[in-house]
């Protein structure tokens, strides 16, 4: 039986956070671009936050184009109002992958907890199928918005372009454009 994963981040939860964006757990360090949510460099989510705000997909790239820059994109989330984390504290891989497909959630993610934490948080945003799973069963019955986003993982068969419209869709509507 594969061994559990610890999750390897803390959570990322800046004071004056609008959303908290939720996806199911890394991918294995191996993938890593920079030691921060959305690390793999094949992973579309900060082209589609440099599209939607900067107007250009690179935004976030270093100036290698081998990573991500890790204090860019902190800068932005937090001066947006980004927090981030997953919905899964600790999994096990059935694969050698991150496809939520091949990951058992062991121990999911207290999302109350963590929204507690966030007093000014409008919307739980989860980026894939999984999150969204675990993130609806804790938040059911309680006030606040939660988005469901197409995943930004390369495996997902939607254009960037197409991605990008819908986070921007969701960003204009909590006031965050």
């Amino acid at each position: 039986m594969p061994e559990i994963e610890i999750h390897p981040l803390e959570p990322f939860l800046p004071v004056n956070a609008k959303i908290l964006m939720l996806g199911s757990f890394p991918p294995q360090k191996k993938r890593w671009s920079m030691e921060f949510y959305y690390p793999n460099l094949n992973n579309d989510m900060w082209r589609i936050m440099g599209i939607i705000f900067f107007g250009e997909k690179d935004y976030f790239l270093s100036e290698t184009k081998k990573a991500f820059c890790k204090e860019r994109i902190i800068e932005f989330a937090s001066t947006k109002g980004i927090a981030m984390y997953d919905t899964a504290y600790a999994v096990r891989r059935l694969q050698d992958n991150a496809s939520d497909k091949f990951l058992e959630i062991v121990q999911p993610t207290n999302v109350e907890a963590l929204l507690q934490k966030l007093p000014e948080v409008k919307a739980v945003v989860t980026t894939g199928q999984k999150a969204t799973d675990i993130a609806h069963s804790q938040l059911e019955g309680k006030e606040i918005k939660l988005y469901r986003m197409p995943s930004s993982s390369r495996a997902y068969p939607l254009a960037l372009e197409k991605k990008a419209e819908a986070y921007r869709s969701m960003f204009s509507e909590l006031f965050m454009l």
